[in-house]
């Protein structure tokens, strides 16, 4: 069945989603799906990753109501910022080996 009208923007994202799981389809289970006990460890990345954030959101905030000049609370976002992505790359890394079946 051919498609003759254009695609939405989720219709293309799903499309890129899927060709990007094809290609990462080399998992332990198979090379497609995922075990259990490897879900389980991705869910616990995620969840560890969303507690390191929610701890860096509040820290943040209160040390931003602590400072008052502006050079501070750049220095403050800024590392935040470079928290938050030490964080998403770890977690990153976290889930790579677990679908790769080697225990981080």
């Amino acid at each position: 069945m051919a498609d003759t009208g254009p695609k939405s923007a989720v219709e293309l994202a799903m499309e890129r989603l899927r060709r990007q799981d094809a290609e990462a389809g080399d998992g332990a289970a198979g090379g497609r799906g995922l075990t259990d006990d490897q879900k389980k460890a991705i869910a616990a990345a995620r969840r560890d990753y969303e507690a390191k954030v929610a701890e860096a959101e509040i820290l943040m905030h209160s040390k931003l109501a602590a400072t008052f000049d502006s050079e501070g609370r750049r220095e403050i976002e800024a590392n935040h910022r470079r928290d938050l992505g030490q964080f998403a790359s770890a977690r990153d890394r976290k889930i790579a080996a677990i679908r790769k079946g080697v225990r981080p």
